[in-house]
């Protein structure tokens, strides 16, 4: 068993875009998107953690693993914890939970994160980046990250919040981008935790670790990978990867 797994979890039923997973950029769907690129890190075993055996079957005809799982996980976490637990039997050291729907992000990122996650400086890592206007910082679905000072490139701070509007209540904040690296016990304990007041109240759960007292380190990346939550996002993130191929 490899020390690190990616698991990308992925659903069809998405208010706000539904079917998103199989929508296509590039004559690709989207999930395959992600996850050869999850796969190009070369950094462990990569899954789709899925309720849908649509995504389970797309990807295991393109070569892929893919694992069924329940339908009713609360979270994105519950579904990836679900695999780590019965499928890997807690085995690996560091899970990462990518996100399924940000199909240009840079595998170089990814593999930066799970370097970082193995100095066991913290017990969740992420990624943030700058905000290239203030339209994209207006957009409540953009999230937010505040860290505990200015961030520079390649470097991590930790994590005092996330959010999705009232920026001025903060000094130094980023574009948080969809992933998490979790140490193994830092996933235990997570799940086994009761879904925080912030977490419902925002509807972000990351949240449940701050106001626990889990530490989350972030790091900076000069590339903004975009996550395709409606159909706008759709309609750009497809100019994007048709012009940067």
């Amino acid at each position: 068993m490899n020390k690190t797994v990616i698991i990308i979890p992925s659903r069809l039923e998405a208010v706000r875009l539904p079917n998103k997973p199989l929508e296509l950029i590039n004559n690709k769907e989207m999930i395959l998107h992600v996850y050869e690129a999850a796969k190009k890190t070369e950094t462990g075993e990569v899954y789709v953690a899925t309720p849908d055996q649509e995504i389970v079957n797309l990807i295991t005809e393109n070569g892929g693993k893919a694992i069924l799982t329940a339908i009713d996980h609360q979270t994105g976490t519950d579904r990836v914890y679900e695999v780590f637990k019965n499928k890997l039997k807690s085995e690996p050291n560091i899970v990462v939970n990518l996100q399924g729907d940000m199909p240009n992000i840079d595998p170089k990122d990814i593999t930066n994160l799970i370097s970082y996650m193995n100095q066991r400086k913290c017990d969740i890592g992420t990624l943030a980046s700058s905000f290239e206007s203030a339209k994209e910082i207006a957009d409540e679905n953009n999230v937010k990250v505040s860290v505990s000072g200015k961030l520079e490139n390649n470097k991590f701070g930790l994590a005092t919040d996330f959010f999705r509007k009232n920026t001025k209540n903060y000094k130094n904040f980023y574009h948080h981008i969809g992933i998490y690296a979790f140490t193994n016990k830092a996933l235990v304990r997570y799940v086994s935790l009761n879904r925080s007041k912030l977490e419902l109240e925002r509807k972000l759960e990351q949240l449940r670790a701050l106001e626990n007292s889990m530490t989350i380190h972030v790091g900076y990346i000069n590339s903004s990978p975009l996550s395709v939550d409606t159909k706008n996002d759709l309609i750009e993130v497809r100019k994007l990867m048709k012009t940067n191929g």
